[in-house]
């Protein structure tokens, strides 16, 4: 039989959690299999609402077939219905339904770094691609900022704190390539304690308001520029081959600006978890050079000056 959504499971203490990530401000999100969803979903949203749940991660969707997409469509309108959000992961790609249901967060129908746990083929090679590809359909949710990061050859695929391929530089650039308004770090949270690199994460939005593609090669680089209010943020991947690449910054417009650099270190390539950080106060007329590692990447946070 399905687990019964309707009830926590052995040993959680849902009311005590939800009450306290209220207390905190935070939204609580509820993992729910399609299967068991299916049959309870009448019962179970009404009960989440009624719980403060904040929305529901749907996993096991692995069909696009008719009888699925019609699935789908039930889902989020019930959950619209209940204020609950919705973020099919293991799914197929998005098809526009969030301009009729913006509830409807993000999808998976991406080979995240979940995948890293059997094999090494989410890596920077693949990471550059998926901006001229997966994300042209719509919001992804890759589950990026793994810190574990080491070299090709260093690597080996396991399930207990697995290897995440190429530089941390790399890592933070994602959050910014990749647009998903749930963005969720792949690692445990003791893997971000004490990181200085954590504090790109912690200011990065998960919406925007403007986006710049800024230059790229399909397959080998790539560099996106997005916007929220006054401040921009930049992410730039490259693939296993190092490389210069001379950002042009004048879509930042008139005035001057801070940039938060994180970059990778000179010797990330050899230890891809060096990475430098460094704040410059930027001239818009010049372009912005980064020097990428192999696997490497940037991430920039641009603020106004005054």
């Amino acid at each position: 039989m399905p687990p019964n959504l309707t009830k926590p499971g052995p040993g959680t203490d849902l009311a005590n959690v939800l009450s306290f990530a209220k207390s905190k401000g935070v939204g609580v999100w509820l993992t729910v299999d399609w299967n068991s969803l299916d049959s309870q979903m009448d019962e179970a949203f009404p009960l989440f609402e009624k719980w403060g749940v904040a929305g529901v991660f749907i996993d096991g969707v692995e069909r696009d077939d008719q009888w699925m997409i019609g699935f789908y469509r039930r889902v989020i309108q019930r959950a619209a219905e209940h204020r609950l959000m919705v973020d099919f992961h293991g799914a197929f790609k998005p098809d526009g339904i969030n301009r009729t249901y913006p509830n409807a967060i993000t999808h998976g129908a991406v080979m995240g770094l979940e995948y890293l746990k059997t094999s090494a083929r989410p890596n920077p090679s693949h990471d550059v691609m998926l901006p001229f590809t997966r994300m042209l359909a719509g919001p992804v949710d890759y589950t990026p900022g793994g810190f574990n990061n080491v070299t090709a050859a260093e690597f080996v695929p396991r399930e207990k704190t697995p290897m995440v391929l190429g530089t941390r530089a790399h890592q933070l650039a994602l959050f910014v390539l990749f647009e998903s308004p749930l963005q969720v770090v792949a690692d445990q949270p003791e893997a971000y304690q004490g990181q200085k690199e954590f504090d790109f994460i912690k200011a990065v939005p998960t919406s925007w308001e403007e986006t710049r593609f800024l230059t790229g090669q399909v397959g080998e680089y790539v560099a996106i520029a997005r916007r929220r209010g006054a401040d921009w943020y930049v992410g730039a991947i490259t693939d296993w081959t190092a490389r210069t690449l001379n950002v042009p910054l004048d879509f930042l417009g008139k005035g001057n600006y801070i940039a938060d650099v994180y970059s990778d270190a000179a010797d990330a390539g050899k230890y891809p978890k060096h990475a430098a950080i460094e704040q410059r106060r930027i001239s818009v007329s010049m372009p912005l050079q980064l020097n990428l590692a192999p696997g490497g990447g940037a991430a920039i946070h641009f603020h106004p000056a005054n």
